[in-house]
């Protein structure tokens, strides 16, 4: 792995931890304004960045996880993060553990050129209709 890829896996590591410690403020440092989560179920649900901040520290809660092979690339200043990654995770009461496919788009800031995450897309095959309804209901826009 070259030292680009290690840096943009540590930053995934970084943020990954700092959602099983609940740490809004290091999930809030990583992330750009116009942070998207995306899950891509058996109907799509997405979150802006203040829903997250909100599910992630409260209502999502991620135990636990571990990345499969990793792949990273980079297209100036745009990286993209793509791993299978085992989730140990609860959305409030439901179990929402298992097998999950991730991608992850981050971007250099222009002013103080460090890497912050632009888009996570979380996927797996779901039948469990009442995910999506879940994730939507963390919308704090609605």
């Amino acid at each position: 792995m070259d030292d680009f890829a290690a840096r943009i896996e540590a930053l995934e590591h970084q943020w990954m931890r700092s959602w099983m410690q609940r740490d809004r403020n290091a999930m809030k440092k990583l992330a750009t304004r116009d942070f998207i989560f995306l899950l891509g179920s058996k109907r799509a649900a997405l979150l802006d960045r203040a829903s997250w901040l909100e599910a992630a520290t409260t209502r999502f809660k991620c135990n636990g996880y571990r990345f499969g092979e990793v792949y990273v690339r980079r297209h100036g200043s745009v990286a993209v993060f793509a791993t299978q990654m085992n989730l140990e995770a609860r959305m409030g009461d439901h179990e929402w553990s298992g097998e999950t496919w991730m991608m992850d788009l981050w971007q250099k800031t222009r002013v103080r050129r460090q890497w912050r995450i632009v888009e996570r897309t979380l996927s797996r095959p779901d039948e469990d209709a009442t995910m999506s309804d879940a994730v939507r209901a963390m919308q704090l826009w609605r």
